[in-house]
């Protein structure tokens, strides 16, 4: 982008002067439509979703028995969700903000086989594709019991494909460690900015590891190019995959059933508001659709990114999704927050979902280490930095009258609502590694 270019975006998108001086800012999209108006432009349905349910239900015996960690919860991969009042006590004393409500965490986090968000979706797409592998050589019908796939006859059907993915870090733990227990060979393309210690879990699963000096943007483009020489290889798309999107949208239901059984109601009365990391936007796309096609209009999204690395916002914001990535207007991507070091948004989930979400903020990586520290303190709950870029949302919906009349949310509202900070990674961290996230919280 040269000078003029950038002078006009500037001048068409005053918001952009704060985004290139890093600064944390808030955005709530005057766009948003009702789900029925938003739905069709996101081409899939509730439908979709209750196929993916069906297809999860099929593995859990499977899962169950491949996964030990998995058996209580009958092979079904779900989190728990936890109030968190010492926490919203903390914020308000910190910020000055009041949360009006209550506020709770969904500890995707601590999600079995992965620790992160990403063992919603990247697990399921890898799931679908053995079932499709399975299905088509005849080994496999939907009506078996699907923990016959434990068999070294499907191991060594298996074997004979590869699965290759590019990952900033949690994508490529849940892809690698899922696809190396049913017997693909597995490669993933790791990004810069991955910690080391989930490179040492991946191949001490027997994945193979390729480092790059780039970003995640790279170590995409150098996954797919790897795949496409071999014809048996699958190349999993976190920038464009449906399947993926859809593996993430079986949270909202199993949401809504955690709800039912903590007596938490949501209807126009009792607005819920749900804070979402993004990176790329799978994830938290996935999630919103989710979580949509469950509460419809009484749910709230709102995406949350590092200041370094605001590719979502920057690209609805301005209506050129993929078409603009934030180095291109002189931001770095550089952040402690490696699960959202991506520079250029996924086109995909930001034309599909960009009428369905309120509104995207930023935090700087200094407010993620001083919110991991008070949640240590307060709720004796750890997790990694990019999880807490849900946690400053909530000051920021209470705060902004503006955003509350265009929603016509009234007083009562406010004080009946449910705000849900989305926690995606950290159950897996090493002590010596979060004791270092800990030091960096003021």
């Amino acid at each position: 982008m040269n000078n003029a270019e950038m002078t006009t975006l500037i001048e068409k998108f005053p918001l952009l002067n704060d985004l290139i001086a890093l600064k944390e800012v808030a955005w709530f999209n005057p766009a948003t439509t009702s789900l029925a108006e938003g739905l069709p432009y996101v081409g899939l349905t509730g439908a979709d979703v209750k196929e993916a349910h069906a297809r999860l239900a099929r593995f859990a015996p499977y899962l169950a028995k491949a996964f030990p960690e998995t058996a209580a919860t009958n092979g079904i991969i779900e989190s728990e969700l936890a109030a968190i009042p010492a926490m919203q006590k903390r914020l308000h004393a910190a910020l000055g903000q009041e949360i009006y409500g209550k506020l709770w965490l969904k500890k995707d986090s601590h999600l079995p086989i992965s620790g992160s968000i990403k063992a919603r979706g990247g697990i399921y797409e890898v799931l679908t594709h053995a079932e499709k592998l399975a299905t088509e050589a005849g080994l496999l019908n939907p009506e078996d019991d699907y923990s016959k796939l434990l068999s070294p006859e499907f191991r060594e059907f298996f074997s004979r494909y590869s699965i290759a993915v590019g990952s900033t870090g949690n994508l490529g733990l849940s892809i690698g460690i899922m696809s190396a227990r049913v017997g693909f060979r597995v490669t993933v393309h790791m990004s810069a900015d991955a910690r080391e210690w989930k490179k040492a879990k991946l191949r001490s699963h027997g994945v193979e590891v390729v480092e790059y000096a780039e970003d995640y943007g790279v170590a995409v483009e150098q996954g797919r190019k790897a795949a496409e020489s071999d014809a048996n290889c699958f190349f999993i798309d976190d920038e464009n995959s449906r399947t993926l999107f859809l593996g993430y949208a079986v949270a909202g239901q199993r949401l809504k059933d955690q709800f039912a059984q903590r007596s938490i109601t949501v209807d126009e009365q009792h607005p819920l508001f749900v804070y979402l990391p993004c990176g790329v936007g799978g994830g938290p796309g996935g999630v919103a659709f989710g979580l949509k096609i469950a509460f419809g209009d009484h749910v709230h999204c709102i995406f949350a990114e590092p200041t370094h690395s605001p590719c979502m916002l920057l690209g609805v914001h301005t209506g050129l999704h993929d078409a603009i990535s934030v180095q291109e207007i002189g931001i770095d991507n550089l952040t402690a927050a490696d699960g959202l070091a991506v520079g250029r948004a996924s086109g995909f989930v930001g034309r599909a979902m960009q009428r369905l979400l309120d509104g995207f903020y930023t935090a700087e990586d200094q407010t993620l280490y001083n919110m991991l520290g008070w949640l240590a303190a307060e709720e004796d709950i750890r997790l990694e930095p990019s999880a807490l870029a849900g946690m400053p949302g909530p000051q920021h919906v209470c705060a902004n009258e503006a955003y509350q009349r265009m929603h016509g949310l009234s007083t009562e509202q406010l004080n009946n609502a449910t705000h849900l900070v989305w926690a995606t990674g950290g159950g897996m961290v090493p002590e010596a590694e979060m004791a270092q996230y800990l030091a960096k919280a003021r």
